[in-house]
């Protein structure tokens, strides 16, 4: 199963991220109400960024360590300065070395 990670814009420009294996439908959830309670009544929401990640395990370590960003890092992510990329190739990587 390909998992994914992708970043939500609130309306205060706040960014969310989490992951899927389908972004569509997991972002109509958030726009529902029915995804993540930090989300909820936060105005209008937009998908900022999405990017295929691969197995679930790389999925949530990729998550974690973009939650350790901060905001200026994120949105170098967003704008595609090549940051998910680095990001994800450097997981991939420690996860060959510790096999």
């Amino acid at each position: 199963m390909r998992w994914f990670l992708y970043l939500i814009r609130t309306a205060d420009n706040h960014l969310y991220t989490g992951i899927t294996t389908d972004v569509e439908r997991r972002f109509l959830q958030h726009q529902c109400g029915k995804g993540a309670k930090a989300l909820r009544g936060k105005g209008e929401l937009r998908l900022a960024f999405s990017g295929e990640v691969g197995e679930r395990s790389l999925a949530l370590r990729l998550e974690y360590r973009i939650k350790q960003l901060t905001k200026r890092q994120k949105e170098r992510l967003v704008a595609g300065d090549g940051t998910f990329e680095t990001l994800l190739a450097s997981l991939q990587t420690s996860v060959l070395k510790s096999d």
